[in-house]
């Protein structure tokens, strides 16, 4: 007999996503790489006066990067707790950003609605690659751009995928999400709806007071991480935790027993609509 292909349940996947990534405290983490949706935005060269969509937005850091540069701003995710977080942002800097609660893979917008289409390390992580990247390119008018920020299967943060697999395997036949991080795979997802795709890996580094800090850090507040730490016995949860420590030792470009920078390579992604 021939090998089967198992089908994703998506509706199911996805709405177990949402309760991991309703863990934890993910807009902690977002702050923390608030130079990745800058340097985005700055890429996408976002206008004033324009009309933007921040894709999977979290708490907003990328949104308010566009609302700084004077856009109409709509940040869309599926984690009502995250886009509590990203209003109090807004509303602390005086930025009047639309926080719209919706799924990355079935947006809630009609055709051609936005004059740029944005994503930082979020739609990367839909369980139907297929689905988002067509939504985006459905939202997206024509001659307008589309611009994202991918975590690569070669760096840090793929390396953190690698080892929380290990522990917890993701579903059967999903896609991984750093697959979105290699031109193939954007070109193979949007390559068809656009025109002068251009793709930039950029590092963006991480910086803690030491390998167990970064440890610490992530078991507490990015779901993934601490949904995988409470699925594991004593012994497992030791185990991943030295494993995540020596991944952050490896990666750091400073050595020695103090604080560490780890740089994490992303693809940045920016291309015009057909």
């Amino acid at each position: 007999m021939g090998d089967t292909m198992t089908t994703p349940d998506f509706a199911a996947i996805t709405a177990r996503q949402r309760g991991v990534w309703a863990r934890g405290d993910y807009a902690v983490v977002g702050t923390r790489i608030t130079l990745i949706s800058e340097r985005l935005v700055d890429a996408a060269d976002v206008r004033s006066g324009s009309r933007v969509l921040d894709v999977a937005g979290g708490s907003g850091t990328t949104a308010l990067a566009a609302a700084r540069c004077g856009a109409d701003v709509v940040s869309l995710d599926y984690v009502t707790a995250l886009q509590e977080a990203g209003r109090r942002r807004a509303a602390a800097e005086a930025l009047p950003i639309d926080f719209v609660e919706g799924d990355a893979q079935s947006m809630p917008f009609a055709d051609a609605s936005f004059d740029a289409v944005v994503s930082a390390v979020g739609v990367m992580f839909a369980p139907d690659q297929e689905a988002a990247a067509s939504e985006m390119l459905r939202v997206c008018r024509p001659g307008g751009t589309i611009a994202m920020a991918n975590w690569t299967p070669e760096g840090f943060i793929g390396g953190l995928f690698r080892t929380v697999a290990a522990y917890a395997p993701p579903p059967a036949g999903l896609t991984p999400p750093p697959l979105w991080g290699t031109e193939e795979r954007v070109r193979e997802l949007i390559g068809g709806g656009v025109r002068d795709l251009e793709v930039r890996r950029r590092d963006f580094t991480f910086r803690f007071d030491s390998p167990e800090h970064f440890t610490a850090f992530f078991r507490e507040h990015y779901g993934p991480t601490l949904v995988a730490f409470a699925g594991l016995d004593e012994e497992g949860r030791t185990a991943l935790a030295d494993d995540l420590t020596a991944l952050a030792r490896r990666f750091d470009r400073i050595g020695g027993d103090g604080p560490v920078a780890i740089p994490a390579e992303y693809l940045e992604v920016v291309a015009t609509r057909s």
